[in-house]
C-alpha cells in the first residue's frame, strides 16, 4: 500500500486529484447519510405539513444525487487514469458504477413521483387515487437508496484512497 507521501512524490497532479476525490466521496457518502437518515426524518417529525416536508426532502435528495453523479464520474475517471484497463477487474470500480446506477435510477423515480404530485390538483398525493402508485415508487426508491448508502460505506471504508483500489 503506498503512502500519501509516495503518492505525492510520484505525481503531484495525481496526488491532488486523489485528494479531491477523497473530499468528494466524503461529501457524497456523508451527505447521503445525513439527508436520508437524519434530515428527512427530522423534517417529517418537526413540520406539521407533510407536503412541505416532502418537498424539502425531495430537493435535498435531488441535490445529493447530483453531487453523487459528479463524484462518481470523477472517481471513475480518476481510477481509469490511474489503472488503465485493469480498472475493469477492480471490485471498487464496479461498486462505484453500481452507486452511480442507483443515483440515476433514483433520479428517474423521483421524477415520476414529482409528476404524480403535479397531477394531483390542490390536495396531498397521499389522499388521492395515485396514493398506491406513489407508495410503490417511494418503497422502490427507499430500497435503492439503502443499497446506495451501504455501497457508500463500503466505498468510504474499504478503499485505499491513494490508489482507489480495494485494500
Amino acid at each position: 500500500m503506498s503512502s500519501t507521501s509516495e503518492c505525492c512524490a510520484a505525481s503531484r497532479p495525481l496526488c491532488l486529484a486523489t485528494a479531491v476525490a477523497r473530499v468528494l466521496v466524503t461529501l457524497w457518502v456523508g451527505g447521503m447519510w445525513g439527508v436520508g437518515y437524519i434530515a428527512t426524518p427530522v423534517l417529517f417529525r418537526m413540520l406539521s405539513e407533510r407536503i412541505v416536508a416532502g418537498n424539502i426532502a425531495g430537493q435535498l435528495f435531488t441535490y445529493i444525487a447530483w453531487i453523487g453523479v459528479g463524484t462518481a464520474v470523477y472517481v471513475l475517471a480518476l481510477m481509469a487514469v490511474k489503472q488503465g484497463r485493469a480498472v475493469l477487474r477492480r471490485a471498487l470500480f464496479w461498486g462505484v458504477v453500481a452507486m452511480l446506477a442507483c443515483v440515476v435510477a433514483g433520479l428517474g423515480i423521483q421524477a415520476e413521483m414529482v409528476a404524480l404530485k403535479a397531477g394531483v390538483v390542490s390536495m396531498d398525493v397521499m389522499e388521492s387515487a395515485a396514493r398506491g402508485q406513489f407508495m410503490m415508487l417511494h418503497g422502490v426508491s427507499s430500497t435503492i437508496y439503502l443499497v446506495q448508502s451501504l455501497l457508500g460505506v463500503w466505498l468510504a471504508v474499504g478503499c485505499d484512497a491513494n490508489r482507489f483500489v480495494w485494500r
